[in-house]
């Protein structure tokens, strides 16, 4: 599966479905973006379970500046439309790889527990 650009008008609706969505917020002056590029690509032909989609940080900012973004690349991952992942930097394949599976082993109904918990 190819990645999709988010935009302001498609954003809320992308993070908000049920099922793994990645983020991978970057700039086209970005070196270490450049390099991650590939490897977000590489990894949506290989999880064709998973919506892997990019944010321009200067076309959008909006987007990044409502997520605070201060660095570049970040990933971001949602589940169901909760957040549950957040790092910047450029990541190798094989760690990737690792979140991706991190994310797809969490226990929902306990993430939502500790959300619901953290509220009160």
């Amino acid at each position: 599966m190819a990645t999709i650009e988010l935009t302001e008008e498609t954003f809320n609706s992308t993070i908000e479905a049920d099922g793994i969505v990645l983020v991978d917020y970057w700039a086209e002056w970005c070196g270490p973006c450049k390099r991650f590029g590939p490897v977000f690509e590489a990894a949506s032909d290989k999880h064709e379970d998973v919506v892997f989609a990019k944010v321009d940080t200067e076309a959008e900012q909006g987007i990044a500046q409502a997520a605070n973004i201060t660095s570049i690349p970040t990933l971001m991952a949602f589940r169901d439309g909760i957040l549950v992942f957040a790092q910047p930097g450029a990541l190798p394949a094989t760690a990737l790889d690792e979140i991706i599976g991190k994310v797809r082993d969490l226990d929902m109904d306990e993430v939502r527990a500790q959300i619901a918990a953290e509220d009160n």
